[in-house]
């Protein structure tokens, strides 16, 4: 389905229940990092599955949906502009895995690395946004350190095993994910 068509009934009501999803796995942490950021169970993969499934505009809107849903359950809003890079435009990125479409019978190791690099792409347009948000925000936190720095290993320590349990479990998911019809 193209980003151009309407929403249907059917891809709203998945959008919610891959948001709520999302938010379940996002209480269980594996790590949670002292000034924000966590290690859950794989919380991204239901937003990043709906993006495989109905495309990258409509993963945007519902990753930006969770990330609205993420402050207003656990809130850590210091900055207007501060909310929009960690929320809403933070989690959007996750829609970039949509550029993947899987919607084939077999699958060979391009199919795969594809997919990973959706991954990448969405979890490191994530990373950006933490990032800048971190540098612009956060730099008293950084010590005498290079806040660039200190802001870029701060997110790293959170988003790296991220980044690896997505792809794990979005690869194990590919094929039983490829049979579902919209």
């Amino acid at each position: 389905m193209s980003d151009s068509k309407k929403w249907s009934t059917k891809m709203i009501a998945e959008g919610g229940i891959m948001i709520a999803l999302a938010t379940l796995l996002s209480y269980v942490k594996v790590y949670e990092a002292p000034q924000g950021g966590s290690i859950t169970a794989g919380s991204m993969i239901p937003i990043m599955i709906f993006a495989i499934r109905w495309g990258v505009g409509p993963g945007i809107i519902v990753g930006g949906i969770y990330g609205v849903l993420q402050c207003i359950l656990n809130p850590q809003v210091y900055h207007i502009a501060q909310f929009f890079l960690d929320y809403p435009l933070a989690f959007a990125c996750l829609g970039f895995v949509g550029i993947f479409n899987f919607k084939r019978e077999k699958y060979t190791t391009k199919d795969y690395i594809i997919l990973i690099i959706g991954i990448l792409l969405s979890v490191g347009g994530r990373f950006i946004c933490h990032l800048l948000s971190g540098v612009i925000f956060f730099a008293e936190y950084a010590g005498g350190q290079n806040p660039w720095i200190y802001s870029a290993g701060y997110q790293m320590s959170y988003l790296l095993p991220e980044f690896i349990i997505s792809s794990v479990v979005m690869s194990i998911l590919l094929k039983p994910l490829s049979k579902l019809r919209k």
